[in-house]
């Protein structure tokens, strides 16, 4: 569905600032495979349903969404187009959504809220917390709605092609203007290997705000979550850029969904290319879904614009799949819906 606008991308960007966004860990089998997961499921639509115009909104901790689609978090859009997350911003807010804010963005959280538009924000947590808990209530006074966990990080996945483009910093000039500190020094993002569940018991102290846990591929994480007072999980594999050779999140779905048990939203990032990949998710449990890639390309293509047409692109597409499985609005949607694998 994106291939065009990905050429596009692609012959507008330094091939190392390519690679960066579209590459994977290792020899990059979970970034192929969140792909394909999606492609081996056949959907099996009703007919003569009379589904008239369908409805997309979603709801999601008090904030409507035109469609179940959110923007994933995804770090330096600068590199993409120099308007960078401003641009992104608002074409995720001309098309209805929400954009999470990535901790490494290449734009302070204050100019991005400013461009308008329902922001979430995402946060590694690191290792000084009175640091962690400065960036929470930076985040909150620029009136993010809630605080995406990333859980999959204790260390830095093996980017092969960044190692090969040589690609270790930003160039001069951009930094991750989320990271600087109350000096005005930026510091560097801290992957850190003792992170445990202990950390969203703190983290609920120290913020009101919705806690979504972002990385989750196992069911017992799931239970996990619910049991320390997240309010929604992410299933994702971090589109395929730390562990090489995890589960295609799409494959991971059903069972974190079982263990949730409809107490809190679940969500899903990972592979997103067309509607019948949106419906697919939806009907296989999840509540909505983020897309990171064709976002970038857009970026990088048409700026904000070529954002919201992305986004809208994805919203007319499952609307038109849903139509065309006989189904009105995404909670109707059902896992008989979803044939299993070929």
């Amino acid at each position: 569905m994106f291939t065009e606008l990905a050429a596009r991308a692609r012959a507008r960007l330094d091939p190392a600032h390519w690679d960066f966004f579209a590459g994977g860990a290792g020899d990059e089998r979970t970034l192929r495979a969140n792909e394909e997961a999606f492609q081996r499921l056949r959907l099996v639509p009703r007919v003569l349903r009379g589904t008239g115009p369908r409805d997309l909104r979603t709801t999601l901790f008090g904030t409507e969404l035109s469609a179940p689609l959110l923007v994933a978090p995804t770090a330096f859009h600068r590199l993409a187009h120099p308007d960078g997350e401003l641009a992104t911003a608002r074409g995720a807010a001309a098309a209805g959504t929400v954009l999470v804010v990535s901790m490494a963005a290449t734009t302070p959280i204050e100019d991005i809220a400013a461009a308008g538009g329902p922001l979430w924000f995402q946060l590694y947590p690191q290792p000084d917390l009175a640091f962690t808990a400065a960036v929470v209530r930076r985040a909150e006074r620029a009136g993010c709605r809630a605080l995406v966990v990333t859980a999959d990080s204790p260390v830095f996945g093996r980017r092969e092609r960044d190692r090969r483009n040589g690609f270790t910093d930003l160039p001069a000039g951009l930094a991750c203007e989320n990271m600087r500190d109350d000096t005005g020094r930026v510091r560097d993002i801290v992957m850190d290997a003792q992170l445990g569940w202990d950390r969203i018991d703190w983290l609920r102290g120290v913020t009101g705000l919705p806690i979504v846990v972002k990385g989750l591929l196992h069911p017992a994480d799931a239970q996990l979550a619910v049991e320390h007072g997240a309010s929604a999980v992410l299933v994702s594999n971090h589109g395929g850029r730390q562990l090489n050779g995890a589960l295609p999140t799409v494959d991971a779905l059903p069972a974190v969904v079982k263990a949730v048990g409809g107490r809190m939203p679940v969500l899903l990032d990972g592979g997103i290319r067309c509607g019948a990949d949106i419906l697919a998710a939806l009907a296989l449990g999840a509540d909505a879904v983020l897309v990171g890639r064709p976002v970038l390309w857009g970026l990088a293509a048409a700026g904000s614009d070529g954002v919201r047409q992305v986004l809208e692109l994805l919203r007319e597409d499952l609307d038109r799949a849903l139509a065309l499985a006989g189904v009105r609005r995404p909670a109707d949607l059902t896992g008989d819906l979803v044939a299993a694998r070929c």
